[in-house]
């Protein structure tokens, strides 16, 4: 069972800092699973993660759930097997750059919580670091902030099947770190998600 870090402690580094990048370093390869509603902030916090990682010299990867949405996944749609597919590869890639001593960052919804188990359960049997962060942004927060408008399509009737409020959302019963950005900044927010990876000693 993993150990459960709280986001309430201060963060030891600014993760927006500017800074030129470091020349590449060696470092074990882990991958970061930011789980999370729609507008969470999943992906936001995952720049601020990796371009600090990149001024320390980490090799590190941003593996966007949307991007591979539109590549990767394009012929996936959003049944709950199609969801978990999506899911599983991604994971897949993930587990690939890890092996290569790459920090991969992987800010994606994946609402279920068996599909994200066999993505850690991959990871552990080729010995790779797995740390899975709930972004835990209440779904009222997500509504307002609504930064694709999938909130208001779903309000007006133009679209089903939303993540956390017409289709179900499984959050994390023992994630690595668990962060509720409201009333936080993204450096804080980022800040804790350093600090847990620090104290894993994968930063």
């Amino acid at each position: 069972m993993p150990t459960s870090l709280t986001a309430s402690r201060s963060a030891s580094r600014s993760a927006s800092a500017p800074s030129t990048a470091a020349p590449p370093t060696t470092g074990p390869g882990a991958t970061v699973w930011l789980t999370g509603l729609p507008s969470a902030g999943k992906t936001t916090i995952a720049r601020a993660v990796e371009a600090e990682l990149l001024r320390r010299g980490r090799r590190v990867e941003l593996l966007d759930g949307d991007v591979l949405r539109r590549t990767l996944c394009a012929d996936l749609g959003f049944s709950r097997e199609d969801r978990d597919r999506n899911v599983a590869r991604i994971g897949v890639v993930a587990a690939l750059l890890a092996r290569h001593d790459v920090v991969v960052l992987a800010p994606v919804i994946s609402p279920y919580a068996a599909a994200r188990d066999a993505v850690r359960a991959r990871h552990a049997a080729a010995g790779l670091a797995f740390v899975e962060v709930h972004v835990a942004t209440p779904v009222d927060e997500c509504a307002d902030r609504d930064v694709k408008g999938l909130y208001a399509r779903q309000r007006a009737g133009e679209l089903r099947g939303l993540t956390g409020v017409d289709d179900p959302y499984e959050p994390p019963v023992a994630p690595e770190l668990r962060v509720d950005t409201v009333g936080r900044t993204v450096a804080d927010s980022a800040g804790a998600v350093l600090a847990a990876l620090d104290e894993l000693g994968l930063a």
